[in-house]
């Protein structure tokens, strides 16, 4: 396969006084993935924000129609998308959240387009949008299921495999996964939102996607409970007689493999781990502190039940490390590494006969 016939990944640069900017700079100068990675943002930001960290890249802006070219070391093509007011690193500006939102739109109409193949999203601020007047916004995953259409999706965090070998607090041999049943809701919230019809909705999902997306043919999947003990048979809370044990029962008579529901204080513990390809967490605080303490920095967020492949960063803006090139940008280049290999998947799913 020549260059131009690599995939094309459209990366949006997030927050412009995050760290965002400078990580897709960041990923330009190091060796090219074999992907045709083109950033969504502001090509002078982009610019800016290479001199300041001391990173030599030729940012290409490309005109409209333009194919992007041939992945190259050192070169960061670009669809541009202009800044509201002019950026100061760590600095966040209300009147730019609009400029963050156009770059994922952007993304979107270019993957519903045919122009990409997958979109890989840097870290965005979701409190200065908020107070722009989105009052509405929740994050990427909820505006991206919305731009998209579809009535559910699902948030899942991986770890890379290549890190494992060299963990200490990690002790098995595959990614580890961590899907949400729920995802920013305040806690007292989230009892009233786990419902057997979003568990269906939302484990019918990961299954379909393991299988689409990971090519894992017969996937393996852990329920955590919601409460301690998962309940302890009801003395802690009814919802996992109620809802949880009944949702489970039901999809196995579909064909799903389901182990649960368990509780989640020793669910993510090896014995468990190595007979998994994904566990299903009731909450956000439930599942994500465990994968980051495994992986932090070295793993990707992504996004199931879309019409395209999405992958994000494990991590938020850090405006405290905003143009100093102290940042870290294993995360993105892992999400960018699972981002190629989802549409990979996805491809050889499709060509099957």
């Amino acid at each position: 396969m020549s260059g131009t016939d690599l995939p094309v990944l459209a990366l949006t640069t997030g927050e412009p006084a995050g760290i965002g900017p400078e990580l897709a700079v960041m990923v330009a100068s190091g060796s090219p993935p074999p992907a045709r990675v083109v950033a969504v943002g502001d090509p002078a930001l982009l610019e800016e924000r290479a001199r300041a960290i001391g990173r030599s890249v030729t940012v290409h802006a490309l005109s409209p129609g333009e194919a992007p070219p041939a992945p190259r070391a050192g070169v960061l093509p670009v669809w541009p998308v202009s800044l509201r007011a002019p950026c100061c690193p760590g600095t966040l500006d209300t009147r730019n959240a609009a400029y963050v939102l156009e770059t994922l739109t952007r993304a979107v109409a270019a993957c519903r387009a045919g122009e990409a193949a997958g979109m890989v999203t840097a870290p965005l601020h979701k409190g200065v949008i908020i107070e722009a007047g989105h009052a509405g916004f929740q994050g990427h995953t909820e505006y991206l299921r919305d731009a998209c259409g579809v009535d559910e999706v699902v948030m899942m965090l991986a770890t890379d495999p290549a890190l494992h070998a060299a963990s200490p607090s990690w002790h098995g041999e595959t990614a580890l996964r961590v899907a949400l049943a729920t995802t920013h809701l305040p806690l007292r919230e989230v009892s009233d939102a786990v419902t057997g019809p979003r568990l269906t909705r939302i484990l019918r999902i990961l299954d379909a996607e393991l299988r689409h997306r990971f090519g894992i043919p017969s996937p393996r999947l852990l329920v955590c409970g919601l409460n301690p003990h998962a309940g302890e048979g009801g003395h802690l809370g009814r919802e996992e007689l109620d809802v949880i044990i009944p949702t489970l029962e039901a999809l196995r008579g579909e064909g799903l493999t389901l182990d649960g529901p368990l509780p989640a204080d020793t669910l993510f513990t090896p014995r468990h781990l190595a007979r998994a390809d994904a566990v299903l967490a009731m909450y956000h605080d439930q599942g994500l502190p465990v994968l980051k303490y495994a992986g932090f920095g070295r793993a990707a967020n992504v996004t199931l039940g879309l019409p395209l492949v999405r992958t994000s960063v494990d991590h938020g803006t850090a405006l405290d490390l905003a143009g100093r090139g102290e940042a870290d940008p294993g995360s993105l280049t892992t999400a960018v590494r699972l981002a190629i290999e989802m549409v990979r998947r996805g491809d050889a799913v499709q060509r099957r006969p």
